[in-house]
């Protein structure tokens, strides 16, 4: 099985069950030749069998003690960690690999969604300086896919909270860059509250501060970035409501377009929610 052998799965839809996802899309996405479409093929992974199809492909060796032991243990981990300890075995093989940097290269651009994703966490284990760490990510902050863009913003979400000034600054340009993506990338990234992930206490209690971010984006034209605006707004709300609402009351003022209008009512909604 090859890519060009699999080139007609990739217009599939996704299976509504796991038990429904044909032999030969399986078997094509645990080789590593397949984008996953849906949540049940990304549950559905064998991810021994995928991690080390990715090494053979990257020119890591498949068959390295580093990867056995990290596979021999993966039950014990839950889900989500799988990943982040496979990224890691990875990682340190290519520490005695001649040509580490085209190896990265490899894994970045890989056919397969999961393993660009755990490419996206090499920037984690990297030790970059902030400003080194957002522009290794913003190939994966536009990146197709949609998993590998929420591994991207959660990639350096820890190193943003322990430098938010630098973080604010860095990314005015991103909310004004003509990726849609990449505009999407600033805002989630800087949510107050956020997904799984740390909540950045500074922006829970002064919102304000990321305003720099948030006005670009008022007037959107995605709706893509839009919900991630107004669901920043909406973390925001859950500890400074007033502050949110007067945003919004001028946000609507300001702009009375349909897009804005749309911001602003999703922005309030846990606050319309509360209201007797």
């Amino acid at each position: 099985m090859d890519a060009a052998s699999v080139a007609h799965l990739k217009s599939r839809k996704g299976a509504f069950r796991i038990a429904l996802i044909p032999p030969e899309v399986l078997g094509a996405l645990n080789g590593g030749l397949l984008e996953t479409v849906n949540l049940n093929e990304f549950l559905a992974l064998e991810l021994p069998l995928l991690a080390r199809s990715v090494a053979g492909h990257v020119g890591l060796d498949a068959a390295h003690e580093r990867l056995d032991d990290t596979l021999a243990m993966l039950a014990a981990f839950k889900p989500m960690q799988r990943h982040s300890h496979i990224a890691r075995a990875l990682y340190d093989m290519t520490a005695e690999h001649a040509e580490r940097d085209a190896v990265a290269h490899r894994l970045a651009t890989h056919a397969s969604d999961v393993a660009r994703c755990w490419a996206v966490q090499w920037i984690t284990l990297s030790g970059l300086p902030l400003a080194a760490q957002l522009d290794a990510a913003r190939r994966f902050a536009a990146d197709p896919h949609f998993g590998v863009r929420e591994f991207a913003w959660m990639a350096v979400r820890d190193s943003v909270i322990d430098s938010l000034d630098e973080a604010l600054a860095l990314l005015q340009p991103w909310v004004a860059d003509a990726d849609p993506n990449v505009r999407r990338f600033a805002s989630e990234l800087t949510r107050p509250r956020g997904v799984w992930c740390a909540q950045i206490e500074t922006l829970k209690a002064e919102p304000w501060l990321a305003l720099p971010l948030l006005e670009p984006l008022r007037a959107d034209a995605h709706r893509y970035v839009q919900n991630s605006v107004a669901n920043w707004l909406n973390d925001a709300s859950k500890t400074q409501p007033e502050w949110v609402e007067t945003l919004c009351t001028r946000w609507v003022a300001e702009s009375p377009v349909a897009e804005t209008r749309y911001i602003a009512k999703r922005a309030l909604r846990t606050l319309t929610k509360s209201t007797p």
